[in-house]
């Protein structure tokens, strides 16, 4: 018995230890928002937040544009989820389920763009986007963000759909279903927990993408909010109190979203690790 508490207490303080070094980095950017000037430069940095400074968010609201940076981000970020996801789902399908001349080929490219980095996709990209006119808008960032993260999604969702007995869908074809019935019926079901991890994958990075932001979009109004905290950096000064405000309203909506969705993510990428 005493065994067994003594594990229970370590595995506690474990978990407690692990928690706290994730929770850090948000808490030290509540604790820097809430500081002075002073507090900032003393010789013993504030442990814990000065509530009586949080005015500094309603002055970061105050500016005008970040609540318009954060609604983008929300628009981007939902747009390549939905677009990622819906396109994902029939590639995966045809790689997992049928045979065709250079999918090997395929499966192998879709591997190789995880290997590119954005900054690398740059230039041909803008130039393909002035050419359809798509610069400076948040469809052609979606866009953007979609073909470097379709890939990843493909391939998740092809190593769940492989782990699916194809009994299943014979049997449905059996009853007179259709292709496209037995992926909406049969497949999307079975594997919604991995549909719901490549969500959170495709919603990731696009909310904190910004390569791609900082260079197809022109107008203040329409960045999202990864871009429009870097306006806050000046060459003489810089609020620091308010880059920090401002950074943990950007933070927190994607740490509450993926304290809600974790359950999904752990079971999703399991189911997508078993087969392929």
């Amino acid at each position: 018995m005493r065994r067994f508490r003594v594990g229970l207490t370590l595995r506690i303080v474990a978990v407690l230890v692990v928690l706290g070094v994730a929770a850090f980095p948000l808490y030290w950017m509540l604790v820097t928002a809430l500081s002075s000037n002073a507090d900032l430069f003393a010789e013993r940095p504030r442990l814990l937040p000065d509530f009586s400074h949080f005015g500094v968010f309603v002055d970061g609201l105050a500016e005008g544009k970040v609540g318009g940076w954060l609604l983008n981000s929300l628009l981007i970020a939902v747009g390549t989820t939905v677009v990622s996801i819906g396109l994902g789902i029939p590639l995966g399908y045809a790689l997992s389920r049928f045979s065709f001349r250079g999918k090997a080929v395929l499966t192998v490219v879709l591997l190789f763009t995880q290997m590119l980095p954005e900054a690398l996709m740059v230039v041909p990209l803008f130039s393909l986007f002035r050419r359809f006119n798509l610069l400076d808008s948040l469809g052609g960032l979606i866009l953007a963000n979609v073909a470097f993260v379709l890939p990843i999604v493909a391939l998740i969702l092809k190593g769940a759909i492989d782990g699916i007995p194809r009994e299943l869908e014979e049997a449905a074809r059996v009853d007179g279903a259709r292709p496209l019935a037995v992926l909406t019926r049969v497949n999307v079901p079975l594997i919604a927990p991995s549909i719901a991890a490549t969500a959170v994958i495709s919603f990731f990075h696009a909310w904190n993408e910004y390569v791609f932001a900082v260079t197809f979009i022109f107008t203040p109004e329409k960045q999202p909010a990864s871009v429009g905290i870097a306006n806050f950096i000046g060459e003489l000064g810089t609020p620091i109190q308010t880059v920090m405000a401002v950074a943990f309203m950007f933070t927190l909506p994607a740490v509450a979203f993926y304290l809600f969705a974790q359950k999904y993510v752990v079971a999703g990428m399991t189911a997508g690790a078993v087969k392929g």
